[in-house]
This record gives structure tokens, sequence and C-alpha cells, in this order.
């Protein structure tokens, strides 16, 4: 360009500049919908499929609380914890952190069990005590990092009956492995500098089938305060379809998402409309109904302790707690969509300006 030219100034139309920054808002919101569908995309049915292979094989002998095969299985979690980039942050007596959230059950005549707060050494190696353990990941947030997203699933079966194994692909295999997938995906996020703004608590729940036990346990001994955290999405059996579902596949049940915090409930029904279009059933969600599900899972934890949830649940099968309940027989597209809806609703969760009233 020449030296000596003279530019004559440019017109701004005051209405055009005036109407640019309305807009700024509608653009911030279309760029992060394109982000997040960018990182739901590549949750893989791949990898859903080769962690359940593992942890729903014969091999681990139905993952039974306390049983050896379920501390494999905990090894596994902790592995791909780390691997992904997740923090160990359970305090030990050293000035190491461990993936290893460990506790007692006590086990009764007649089959009960109830978790045991502060066990002696003597307490703790007694013939009716089981020594076992939740496993955690921490995925750090930013400028909102103190407060804290617990995505959840129980990692523990119901072992074998008689020889027979009951490897509970479904119950709760899918959960854990859509939990872990997830921890890979927000992981991968914040490597590509999509970092959560509030911090991400995955856990891995022992002794669900015992009562509930592991999430008991952590509320009551939480490695980040309660008061820090903020939801709970609990995922709990997303692998199958229910008869009342047999024409129409395309669903999933929530639970709970109403209970504590209608915004909460707003949202979830606003990511699944937006993203994932999933029919989404609230049969299950009245505290009155029969199967009382509302409690019988590791989000009632949180949920009596005021903290907001939902249960992401599929229904009941007859594979439910039976020795038929294996990898073969999970939809894993199915598997994969339904971890896509935890998945934007967790990163709206984290990402939000407010907490949820």
């Amino acid at each position: 360009m020449n030296k000596h030219s003279r530019l004559k100034p440019r017109f701004v139309n005051p209405f055009m500049k005036k109407y640019f920054f309305l807009l700024l808002p509608f653009f911030a919101a279309v760029s992060d919908e394109q982000t997040v569908t960018y990182f739901a995309d590549t949750i893989s049915t791949e990898n859903l499929e080769k962690h359940l292979s593992f942890l729903a094989s014969d091999s681990l002998r139905g993952r039974l609380t306390g049983s050896k095969e379920q501390k494999i299985a905990a090894v596994y979690l902790a592995k791909y914890f780390q691997e992904n980039g997740l923090k160990a942050i359970v305090a030990q007596n050293t000035s190491d952190s461990s993936f290893f959230q460990s506790f007692y059950i006590k086990k009764y005549f007649g089959g009960q069990h109830s978790i045991m707060l502060n066990p002696t050494n003597k307490m703790s190696r007694a013939k009716n005590v089981i020594a076992t353990e939740n496993v955690i990941g921490f995925l750090e947030g930013t400028d909102k990092k103190d407060e804290v997203l617990v995505i959840s699933a129980h990692y523990d079966h119901i072992g074998t009956k008689n020889g027979t194994v009951f490897n509970g692909a479904d119950d709760d295999g899918s959960g854990t492995v859509a939990m872990m997938e997830m921890a890979r995906v927000f992981s991968e996020a914040k490597k590509q500098g999509k970092s959560p703004r509030r911090s991400i608590l995955f856990i891995a729940f022992a002794g669900e089938e015992y009562g509930l036990l592991g999430s008991e346990y952590y509320t009551e001994k939480p490695v980040i305060p309660l008061k820090n955290t903020i939801c709970d999405l609990n995922i709990d059996m997303i692998g199958r379809i229910d008869e009342l579902h047999a024409n129409q596949k395309n669903y999933v049940y929530l639970i709970g998402s109403d209970k504590i915090s209608p915004e909460l409930h707003a949202l979830s029904e606003r990511n699944n409309a937006l993203f994932t279009n999933l029919k989404l059933d609230y049969s299950y969600n009245s505290e009155s109904h029969p199967q009382q599900l509302y409690y019988r899972s590791d989000h009632y934890n949180f949920a009596k302790n005021l903290i907001p949830i939902i249960f992401y649940f599929d229904g009941e099968h007859p594979d439910y707690h039976q020795s038929t309940d294996d990898v073969d027989r999970i939809d894993f597209e199915l598997l994969k969509k339904r971890t896509q809806l935890v998945f934007y609703t967790a990163w709206d969760i984290a990402n939000r300006e407010g907490t949820l009233n």
C-alpha cells in the first residue's frame, strides 16, 4: 500500500453496533453447543463394550463386595482414572493420596449389613467384617473449582450362587462404564483447553447391593465437604430395554430430578430436548411408587442430605439379579445415547453461572 494514500474514514452504523453486542450471547451459546456436541460425540460404543466385557466377565465372578474380584475391578478403575489424568485425593496416613476410599462393613446374622464408621484395628479384623473400597477420581475445575459435581455408579454386584456367576452387566456394569467414559471425555476436554468451571468427582461405589453402603460411607466421610457438592448424577442400569418400551426403545427413566431442585429438572429437560431427544419417563419418580426406586440406589444418600440428584435407570427386566445379566444382552448404541444425555447434563451443570436452586 502506498504510504501517502489517504483512507477515508468508514461510517459505522450505530444501530448495527448495538445489535452486534445484543447478538453476542447468541453466538456464544451456539459456540458452547458446538463444543459440548464435539466432545459428546467422542463417547464410544467400542470403549463402553471393552470395559464392560472385562468388568462383567466370568473371571470377575460377579464383583461381590469384599471379594478379591471386586478388588481387581477397583484396581482396574483406579488405573483407568490415573491414565486419564484424574487426581487421587483420598487422604492416607502418609502424605500420599489414593484413589481408594477404604471402609468396613459389618455382616449380621440373617444377611443384614451396616457400615463401620470408626472401627478399631481389632474390630476391623473380625470374621464378620468385610473390607472394601470406593474408587474416586477428581477432575479439578477452573474459576468455580470449589464447587463439585458428583457423577456416580456402583461397581459391585451379587457374586456367585451355587457356582453360577452373576455378572451384573447391566446392574451396574453399564453405569460404571458410562461413568468411566465420561471421565475420559471430560479429561480430554480439559487437555484441549475446555476444562469444566466446576470440579467433577467420579465415584464408583462398592457395597450398593448390601444397602447403599458405599455411598452412605462417602456421605458420612466425604473427601470434599458435602456443602460444596452441588449435585449427584447417579447411573444405575442404563444398558437394557424393559418390556414396557419394547416397541419404543429410545427412552430412559429419570428419578428424583424435581425433588430438591426445580432448576435441575428444567436443565435436564432442556438438554435432552436440545441434544438427545430421548423419551424421559418419570413413571418411577413418585416416592409412593410401589417399587420405591427413589430410595434404592446411591443417589439417595446425597438426596437425604438435600443435594440435588438425578437417577438414570432403564427399568426392570427379567435378567435383573439373574445369571443371565450378561454383556451380550446390552444395547450398546442405546447405552451410548443415554451416557451422552448424562454427559450433556453434567457439562451444563459444571459450566453454568449459578448453582442449582
